[in-house]
């Protein structure tokens, strides 16, 4: 049983900065592309940031220069700094991944439960 875990919301005040993980377990075989999704009350799930397996990265254009997405292979994780916090940035914040497993060897979307990131002051 795959599960993707993510971890570091909180309440910050605007300006502020947090780090968002999200960690992996199971038998996996392997991970491709990484992404952070958000979804704001009463609005759509976005594409927040995206990382493929060699490290390319892309952006939303209203977290650009202020997000930084990365990950670590050799752990199946992959973060979200977020520096200069706005109150717009307040969303639940997930986790995807398109990762294979043993029992499931193509490869699929899987996503993590979210958590909550507020900014307010």
């Amino acid at each position: 049983q795959v599960q993707l875990v993510e971890s570091g919301g909180a309440l910050v005040q605007p300006g502020e900065s947090l780090r968002l993980s999200c960690t992996t377990s199971g038998s996996i075989l392997w991970i491709s592309t990484m992404r952070w999704y958000r979804q704001a009350p009463g609005k759509q799930r976005e594409l927040v940031a995206t990382i493929t397996s060699g490290g390319s990265t892309n952006y939303a254009g209203s977290v650009k220069d202020r997000f930084t997405i990365s990950r670590d292979n050799a752990k199946n994780a992959v973060n979200l700094q977020m520096n200069s916090l706005k109150p717009e940035d307040t969303a639940v914040y997930y986790c995807n991944a398109v990762l294979a497993t043993v029992a499931s060897p193509v490869g699929r979307d899987y996503w993590g439960q979210g958590t909550q990131v507020t900014v307010s002051s």
